[in-house]
């Protein structure tokens, strides 16, 4: 199963100790009407574990779908789950949502409001160019796919190298006088995994793994390169 997860940056004066105590008690209710029926759709966030720079939990969230029984259209309420891990590195605080990205990035507007009063105070995070570049460059017989973006070219949107294009230095070289690396996927040094990584912080593993053992990989490995 590929595995996903988001890793977005602190902006607001805090501290993990703080954070914890609010997401301990951090719980929203909204009451939808569906036909002649309401329900409750809750998010909280519970299962809290920590130490003295990181607070882990699970972030749900409830949503209403429709699903057919029987000729009928029937409303039920799916609640979806996350990981999520707010971690102190160095003077920043980051949090990792372990979820695809569209989920992910409500979660983080959600915690943002919850927890800071305001959206601006958690924000993607950002991988340096020349960080995505030395994945590529430290071992580029590993690497699988480069997009690259902001592409000076009139008319091009994007560029990409995949297989044996991929060897040739002299491309690879052109593409980076005309444009950023925005999303590369690589198979890692230890481990062999499979990995594809974006400039402002989607993780992906398409190697089987477990989600605990996905993020202590992201934590180690990902986090090092962040700005």
């Amino acid at each position: 199963m590929v595995l996903t997860a988001k890793i977005f940056e602190v902006k607001a004066e805090t501290t993990i100790g703080t954070i914890a105590a609010k997401l301990n008690s951090l719980k929203l209710v909204e009451t939808v009407k569906e036909e002649n029926s309401e329900f409750e759709l809750v998010t909280d966030v519970h299962d809290l574990t920590g130490g003295k720079n990181y607070v882990t939990a699970i972030f749900s969230r409830d949503k209403l779908v429709k699903i057919k029984q029987r000729g009928k259209v029937l409303p039920i309420i799916k609640t979806i789950d996350a990981v999520i891990d707010f971690r102190l590195r160095g003077e920043k605080i980051y949090l990792t949502v372990a979820q695809e990205k569209y989920f992910a990035n409500s979660v983080a507007t959600t915690l943002s409001n919850s927890l800071f009063l305001n959206y601006r105070s958690i924000i993607e995070s950002n991988v340096p160019s020349e960080n995505m570049q030395k994945i590529h460059e430290s071992n580029p017989d590993g690497t699988k796919l480069i997009w690259f973006d902001q592409i000076d070219i009139p008319g091009v949107a994007k560029l990409a190298l995949a297989g044996s294009s991929l060897r040739d230095t002299s491309l690879y070289e052109e593409y980076l006088k005309h444009g950023k690396i925005w999303y590369i996927v690589f198979t890692s040094r230890e481990g062999g995994k499979v990995i594809g990584l974006t400039r402002n912080g989607v993780v992906t593993c398409f190697t089987p793994l477990e989600e605990r053992d996905f993020l202590d990989y992201i934590y180690t490995e990902i986090f090092p390169l962040l700005s």
